[in-house]
């Protein structure tokens, strides 16, 4: 029997195609293909090139003429790419093989020898950090820019009056500003979150090579500084095959957007008639194809529907990596995708939520407190009057419950019963009971560290710009 006959190579995969008898089937080759999405990873992945023959011309291990070739040729890509005229092949595979096959015909031998001591794992795997390293610090950005327009409106808003919830029923007064600082303290623990994710982001895989590193005198620390790396990933099979890393951000992003989520119901009851405390400006609205007089909330609604969308992502990840033996597998390429996507959403979702706040909200304070009258908001601090001239709390509670009733059956607010008639439920109570029976002077008596008095929400203004400009260096 003859030997079978060899085949040639195609050009899908030149690196490697040394190994096997038969091409690669088209069917293959689209499906199993990256470069429609990883070519993003573009210029992280320059980055991480020139720093690799750099550290390689450092040990000696290229000369100083490749690597002059070797970083003509990557300022000459990464200009085609800045231009559009780079030509990406599917043929190709992913972005790091056309990278490489355009440096060979641009320098020769010397684009050849630039993946010396370097795999396509801890390539990857650095340029994922590389970029994703970029994206946290955008964020960031825009986070702050989003906590600055809660701060602006909280200060606005610090004498506003509104009804505070819980179960959705009126519980007590608050002010608007208070209940905006609300957000903003989420927005900071999601700030600090990502500055921490950050820091495990920022780990140098490269040198790790394909899982157990490489024979070659490389120095990956002084590779590291050169991209700006904290530190290397101190084992090469951890370094290309987890990505913890990206579980780890796409959870804080999906803690932002749930935020960000919880805020847009909230956009969308009180922008509705029944509540009616605050008119989102026409341009993040949309109206109804039937019904002439309908203002529909979009964009928050939009956010509430995106939330899932990060939601999933993180799901996605985590399902992704939970089945992997060391080292690196093929299901990793699955990975840019949902990341991609979750920066991409989290970044479109922080500007337009950012510009509503700052420039598209506004508030309808005769609303809020015509709301924060109908459902005896002022009850505790009734109860709490009671207790301060000796009663004890459930007593209190109880004479308090029982005037509240009389209050319905007479369909007027707490504070609108004689004085007479609040006697009949507890001696204690005597005239300066209605200073604390308005909604003035219920938030007023909330005035300590975190309560909703107006002087406490300022001074939560003060130290959340202080905060601000700290985290801003």
């Amino acid at each position: 029997m003859s030997a079978a006959k060899p085949q040639t190579p195609s050009s899908t995969s030149e690196a490697w195609s040394g190994r096997f008898s038969e091409p690669v089937s088209e069917q293959v080759k689209i499906y199993t293909a990256s470069v429609d999405f990883d070519k993003r990873l573009a210029f992280a992945d320059i980055d991480g090139s020139l720093a690799h023959a750099r550290m390689l011309a450092h040990v000696g291990v290229l000369t100083d003429t490749d690597l002059r070739d070797i970083e003509r040729g990557l300022v000459q890509i990464r200009d085609e790419i800045t231009r559009g005229e780079f030509v990406w092949s599917v043929d190709l595979e992913d972005v790091h093989f056309n990278i490489e096959k355009r440096l060979t015909a641009l320098v020769g031998d010397a684009g050849k020898r630039l993946h010396t001591g370097r795999s396509r794992n801890d390539q990857v795997a650095t340029d994922i950090r590389l970029w994703l390293r970029d994206a946290i610090d955008h964020l960031l950005d825009q986070l702050q820019a989003l906590r600055e327009a809660f701060i602006d409106q909280a200060e606005k808003h610090a004498d506003t009056v509104m009804p505070g919830f819980t179960h959705l029923q009126v519980a007590q007064p608050v002010t608007f500003g208070h209940h905006l600082m609300a957000y903003e303290a989420m927005f900071a623990r999601d700030a600090e979150r990502l500055r921490d994710a950050r820091h495990r982001v920022n780990r140098m895989p490269l040198g790790a090579a394909a899982l157990a590193g490489t024979g070659y005198p490389i120095d990956r620390e002084y590779a590291a500084k050169l991209l700006g790396f904290e530190a290397v990933c101190p084992n090469s099979l951890d370094a290309v095959s987890d990505r913890d890393f990206a579980i780890e951000f796409s959870a804080t992003a999906t803690l932002i957007m749930v935020h960000l989520s919880r805020l847009s119901e909230e956009l969308v009851l009180w922008s509705s008639p029944r509540f009616d405390f605050v008119h989102i400006a026409d341009r993040f609205c949309t109206g109804s194809s039937i019904m002439p007089q309908k203002k529909n909330p979009d964009v928050p609604e939009l956010v509430r529907g995106k939330t899932g969308r990060v939601v999933g992502h993180l799901m996605g990840l985590i399902t992704l990596m939970k089945g992997q033996p060391l080292a690196y597998n093929k299901d990793n390429q699955e990975d840019k995708e949902p990341l991609f996507d979750t920066v991409d959403t989290l970044a479109a979702t922080l500007a337009i939520v950012t510009d509503l706040i700052a420039h598209g909200l506004t508030a309808v304070p005769e609303r809020m407190r015509a709301a924060a009258l109908e459902g005896y908001a002022t009850a505790t601090d009734l109860a709490d009057y009671l207790v301060c001239r000796g009663l004890p709390f459930r007593d209190a509670h109880e004479a308090v419950a029982r005037a509240v009733r009389e209050a319905e059956a007479r369909d007027v607010t707490l504070e609108a019963l004689p004085l007479d008639v609040l006697q009949q439920f507890s001696p204690l109570i005597k005239k300066d009971v209605f200073d604390i029976l308005t909604l003035e002077g219920s938030v007023a008596s909330r005035n300590h560290t975190g309560g909703t008095a107006p002087e406490q929400v300022r001074k939560a203004v003060v130290a959340a710009r202080a905060l601000l400009k700290d985290n801003s260096g």
